[in-house]
């Protein structure tokens, strides 16, 4: 990985927040290995969630990764971090030496198909301060990410999430943005997703 290439990023929102994407952090060769190894190593989990009152279970799967005393709260449910793998520590150090800050914890997300999907939201936990910075790595099938800024709905961004790629959220996104990442019936195959995050 050469950083000399990722010191000018452009942003993808117009206002209101950062959100830079590197499009090929990890080579394809790099990609498919960290795939693998995410597939067979990680302790997936499908759970239930509150929303809107109703408990549903979460059209995705997911675990949680980092320091220890660090757990995760986000719709009913209180994720315990698990001890860092090899391939995710050396992920983290990668995206760290770009990102400038030095990540506590990992959010993992396995979207089996385009059926698995996350809805509308922003990453405005309590844990995770006043302006989160957000490190979010893809591999696997490409999907299509979405912006819609939080205040005024007509203003949206779309970007391809593909594989190796790496997206970093910073500044007052989170404030001021909501993402998703859309069902779709054109996808087949699964995309792992790592957000790397600073829990206070």
């Amino acid at each position: 990985m050469n950083n000399s290439l990722f010191t000018h990023q452009e942003n993808l929102l117009p206002v209101d927040g950062d959100a830079l994407i590197f499009p090929a952090f990890f080579n394809r060769a790099a990609s498919d290995i960290y795939l693998s190894a995410l597939q067979q190593e990680i302790q997936w989990r499908h759970e239930p969630i509150r929303m809107f009152g109703k408990t549903v279970m979460q059209p995705r799967l997911t675990a949680w990764y980092g320091e220890a005393g660090k757990p995760y709260r986000y719709s009913g449910i209180t994720m315990q971090p698990l001890p860092w793998t090899d391939q995710l520590l050396y992920v983290k150090q990668q995206v760290e030496a770009v990102s400038g800050v030095q990540f506590t914890s990992a959010l993992l997300n396995r979207y089996r198909d385009g059926k698995d999907s996350m809805g509308w939201h922003r990453d405005n936990e309590k844990e995770l301060g006043t302006n989160p910075v957000i490190g979010s790595v893809s591999f696997g099938a490409a999907r299509k990410f979405q912006f819609r800024h939080y205040y005024n709905k007509q203003l949206t961004r779309e970007i391809d999430l593909t594989h190796g790629s790496y997206l970093l959220m910073k500044g007052t996104t989170q404030h001021h943005w909501e993402h998703q990442l859309p069902k779709t019936g054109k996808v087949m195959s699964e995309r792992i997703n790592i957000t790397f995050r600073v829990l206070l």
